[in-house]
């Protein structure tokens, strides 16, 4: 051609397709088609009617004669008696204590209880002692109390 130079020709650019946005926009539309489905689908659930935790009402009962083993914070363990007041007793006492009350009340109860910081070691020591005894009505208070109450 006249009036072409080859240089020219060099300095054009031939047309071509970009691959990588062309992915973009397909990955960008998958995505968006996923979560539309996804949002299209109805949840179904059975209702549930939940049990509403009340707190503990406080017994006035002359009669009770449940035991209160408490564990401190020191490891140290309080005997409670029904309404009484409660006693501070050795890691030795707990055994004879357990067997003395077993043999004079027909229907042994006993709840354990431990202040906020109670070592868990002490209560299962507790808790070990009183199925020793034979004693097979236990519980294990789950809310924490003031030392020695």
């Amino acid at each position: 051609m006249a009036g072409s130079s080859p240089k020219a020709e060099e300095g054009k650019k031939k047309a071509r397709i970009e691959i990588i946005p062309l992915i973009d926009v397909i990955f960008f539309l998958l995505a968006t088609f996923v979560l539309f489905t996804l949002s299209l689908q109805r949840i179904v659930s059975v209702p549930v009617t939940l049990p509403v935790a009340t707190p503990p009402q406080q017994q006035s009962n002359p009669n009770d004669t449940t035991i209160y083993l408490q564990v401190s914070d020191e490891g140290t363990y309080y005997w409670k008696q029904g309404q009484g007041n409660a006693e501070l007793i050795s890691v030795s006492e707990i055994a004879p204590k357990l067997a003395d009350y077993k043999r004079s009340e027909s229907n042994p109860r006993v709840l354990v209880r431990g202040d906020n910081k109670a070592r868990f070691g002490a209560a299962v020591f507790a808790l070990d002692e009183v199925r020793k005894s034979g004693i097979e009505q236990v519980s294990v208070e789950t809310v924490s109390s003031p030392t020695g109450r």
